[in-house]
């Protein structure tokens, strides 16, 4: 999804500073908008539980007419508008950063990559396109609940059919990728993906430092699996980062080996570190923009290193219509390249964006954790120019709401509509789901709903690390104890490395440690979190 008009001036001075000075992990964010907008009580009603006109029933898909611009029943006050997006490289540059005694910078954090970074137990639709689920619970903050909109969409079918990819692998090769870590296992994933892709895929492969090489152009996988591997093994340490001159050879390559009908994708691995090449960002960024409008050419940036240019890989990926990843172990390269990657090949939906309309007559006040640089304006919903998020097979997307509702609410909290566009026809769909006041009775803790709890957790935890606060947030320690928890009680792994992680934060910002009973659990091969 192409954000960059929601950034500030700032930013693109500090990005154009990341392409000419190493080192420049992180960059300059302009400070985030809270999202809270008050929703004053109208005496003479004004309630209404669809965002708009004609808005689908529950669970249902529906037609619309491409690029229709219809005006919102509502105040825009109790509209929530933004772009989907399944980004997780802050989440994992984060506990690589913990991990390592060291606090990460606030301007990294993003509350929806934490909270994305795990996968709800949403249901599934049978098409293309979403299910849509919302619930929520209480804080113990008087009047003060979480509201969850979960969106999720079909697996990816290995065994059947798919379009092909054509996917050119961009590494970075520059004297900073030496360390452990890096070059070692950008290799490692690039292995794993020769092994996961099919015989009709394509990969080319583009090496960078000062210079960029082509060490393979596009080649069908077929029987020259083994000149992939050849070529992944030749990789090795070189000397300055000229990003620009990576991209664009990559992009080179991948216009000139583009295959109509297929997904063609720049996957860049690197620490996001340049130091030399283009001097001006607008030129790099305009030729992502280009590629991506003129042929369909995507980025899925994948971050390395201890040093990490989390704020120039975002915005790299978010002109190309991407994601971004971060991996730092072998286990995260293989959900990277053999869970995420094949799956992404498989596009669910284009263009895609949610709207959540609040009822006034229930809600005071409401919040939207995270989604700062997602922003879309509440008129440009049902309009199919304004751009959305790309959302491959088996994603899901979490967005969590502060909400606070009117003493002695009943009826009606919510509607979210996620709206796409087919990833075929191209024409506009619909789904809806809602909340009711009788659904956050229930507390967060003693709801016994672990996949809710989990969610908020993730969402709590970003939310401390970038100096904020929700209401009704526990303190660190007991954060820690209730993802022990969800681990003893689902064998999950990767919700025992959340725990750790916000254990060492915990450490690292002197709060006071909780001590609460782990009930035990026998951890599962299959993990119903990762």
């Amino acid at each position: 999804m192409n954000r960059a008009h929601r950034r500030s001036g700032v930013l693109a001075a500090a990005l154009a500073a990341g392409l000419l000075l190493g080192g420049c992990a992180g960059g300059v964010k302009e400070a985030a908008s809270d999202h809270e907008k008050a929703a004053p009580y109208v005496p003479d009603g004004g309630r209404t539980a669809a965002p708009a006109p004609s808005a689908p029933s529950e669970g249902q898909a529906t037609d619309a007419a491409e690029g229709e611009l219809r005006a919102p029943t509502r105040t825009p006050d109790y509209l929530s508008t933004f772009a989907l997006d399944v980004d997780t490289a802050s989440y994992g540059y984060a506990r690589r950063t913990l991990a390592e005694g060291r606090l990460p910078d606030p301007a990294t954090v993003r509350p929806e990559e934490f909270v994305n970074s795990f996968r709800p137990d949403y249901p599934r639709p049978a098409d293309d396109g979403f299910s849509v689920t919302v619930d929520g619970a209480a804080t113990g903050a008087e009047g003060w609940s979480l509201v969850r909109v979960g969106l999720a969409t079909r697996g990816a079918d290995r065994a059947g059919e798919r379009p092909p990819a054509a996917l050119t692998f961009v590494v970075d090769v520059s004297g900073s990728m030496r360390e452990p870590g890096r070059l070692d296992l950008v290799q490692h994933s690039l292995r794993l993906a020769a092994d996961e892709l099919r015989d009709d895929d394509s990969v080319a492969l583009v090496a960078f430092s000062d210079e960029a090489e082509t060490l393979l152009p596009m080649t069908r996988l077929g029987e020259a699996r083994d000149r992939v591997r050849e070529a992944v093994d030749s990789l090795a340490v070189r000397s300055s980062t000229n990003l620009e001159a990576g991209l664009r050879t990559g992009y080179d390559v991948a216009s000139e080996g583009r295959r109509d009908g297929a997904t063609n994708r720049v996957v860049l691995l690197s620490d996001a570190l340049a130091n030399s090449g283009e001097t001006a960002a607008d030129a790099l960024l305009g030729r992502i923009d280009e590629q991506r409008r003129e042929h369909g050419i995507t980025l899925f940036g994948v971050g390395v290193g201890s040093d990490y240019g989390d704020e120039l890989m975002e915005r790299l990926a978010d002109k190309g219509d991407g994601q971004t990843a971060y991996v730092s172990t072998r286990e995260q390269a293989r959900k990277v390249f053999v869970d995420q990657l094949p799956a992404q090949v498989e596009l669910r939906a284009r263009d895609a964006k949610a709207q959540v309309a609040f009822d006034r007559e229930t809600v005071e006040r409401f919040r939207l954790i995270g989604y700062e640089n997602r922003e879309v304006a509440d008129e440009d919903f049902r309009n199919d120019r304004a751009d959305g998020g790309e959302v491959g097979a088996g994603h899901t997307v979490t967005a969590l709401y502060a909400v606070r509702t009117r003493p002695g609410a009943s009826g009606r909290i919510a509607t979210a509509t996620v709206r796409w566009l087919d990833p075929d026809s191209r024409s506009p769909q619909e789904r809806s789901g809602t909340v009711e006041a009788a659904a956050l009775r229930a507390g967060l803790w003693d709801s016994g709903h672990d996949s809710l709890q989990l969610s908020a957790i993730s969402a709590y935890f970003a939310e401390r690390l970038r100096g904020g606060s929700l209401p009704g947030a526990p303190r660190l320690g007991e954060l820690a104890a209730h993802a022990d928890g969800i681990r003893g009680r689902s064998g999950s792994a990767v919700v025992g490395e959340l725990a750790e992680a916000v254990r060492q934060a915990d450490r690292l910002l002197g709060e006071e440690p909780v001590e609460e009973p782990v009930e035990e659990g026998e951890f599962t091969s299959s993990d119903p979190y990762a």
